[in-house]
């Protein structure tokens, strides 16, 4: 059986969000999957690369305040040399092309849900840069902007009309701008596994939600060292029954590689294959679940070859679907 094409969504532009020399979230984290996704022929008929497109502003404020957006604007434009500089609201690197960036890779999630919901394909991954999960309503930190994850939910709801959406993210660190956009909201589940104590802090599993989304949030902490039988038991035996009762429509996954093995932030020991087996168990919720589409965005990893290996087996399971 023929089968099933993943969309990669991605742009050259995304290598020019310059964050300085040194700096951990640099544009060589793209350079191993994309040579890989472009030139292996394991992949030549297996993938489709979409033309991607700006996110408007008007899609930013679904998840954003119109104060934040005026305020990385303002910011951006201001920049009179090449040199990057702070965003005001936290420890996130800006430079003068920062803003184009941003609103591109945005807009590549949203290219993504579009060929999902379309009909084109079942799956995407959209390889985004910079990352985006910290990011809260008013507030850029951890080195990122926007958070596309939040913009992809709201997209869903918005333009899709799509009531129960499915957050998973496990990168190293909590999430705590995704948290924090939807912490009150019953029709976006949010869950995190990831490392603690570690940055940004928050993310403790007494952290389920607030009023009328209480219960719709999931925190799994592990401790420094943890590898993939601690990873895959958080989905296999917590989320896994849980969305057997919320049945998402949609699922969307910030997929930091930052817990893998060896990575230079994160001390977790996660390896691709434990990726590849969460992938599985991904793929199962999206069946028993008779969801409309996955969608993987990249957060945080700063081992290049690391990001490679890890997607590479994620996007063979979701040739799988």
């Amino acid at each position: 059986m023929a089968k099933t094409p993943v969309a990669i969504l991605y742009d050259d532009i995304f290598l020019e969000h310059n964050t300085g020399s040194g700096h951990p979230e640099r544009p060589e984290r793209l350079h191993d999957i994309i040579d890989t996704l472009r030139n292996n022929p394991d992949f030549k008929y297996d993938l489709v690369w979409p033309k991607i497109r700006k996110a408007s502003n008007s899609e930013i404020a679904l998840a954003h305040s119109e104060k934040y957006i005026q305020l990385v604007e303002n910011e951006i434009r201001a920049l009179d040399s090449q040199t990057p500089t702070f965003l005001s609201t936290g420890d996130t690197v800006i430079s003068p092309i920062s803003l184009d960036v941003a609103q591109m890779s945005v807009g590549a999630s949203l290219v993504g849900i579009d060929e999902i919901m379309n009909g084109n394909v079942k799956a995407a991954f959209s390889f985004n840069r910079p990352p985006g999960h910290h990011a809260t309503k008013d507030k850029g930190m951890g080195f990122c902007i926007y958070n596309h994850a939040a913009i992809a939910a709201k997209y869903l709801q918005h333009k899709y009309s799509l009531s129960r959406v499915l957050i998973i993210d496990f990168d190293v660190h909590h999430g705590n701008g995704t948290q924090d956009i939807f912490y009150d909201d019953p029709s976006v589940f949010y869950f995190s596994i990831h490392q603690h104590p570690f940055y940004p802090g928050s993310g403790r599993p007494n952290e389920t939600g607030i009023a009328d989304g209480e219960g719709f949030t999931l925190n799994i902490d592990l401790a420094e060292g943890s590898g993939d039988d601690l990873f895959i038991k958080g989905f296999s035996e917590q989320l896994v029954p849980k969305m057997k009762d919320f049945k998402p429509e949609f699922i969307l996954i910030s997929a930091g590689f930052d817990a893998h093995e060896n990575d230079l932030l994160g001390k977790l020991s996660y390896t691709s294959n434990g990726y590849k087996q969460v992938a599985r168990l991904i793929n199962t919720i999206y069946k028993n679940s008779n969801a409309k589409g996955i969608m993987y965005m990249l957060e945080g990893g700063y081992l290049p070859e690391n990001i490679d290996n890890a997607s590479q087996a994620i996007i063979k399971e979701l040739l799988e679907l």
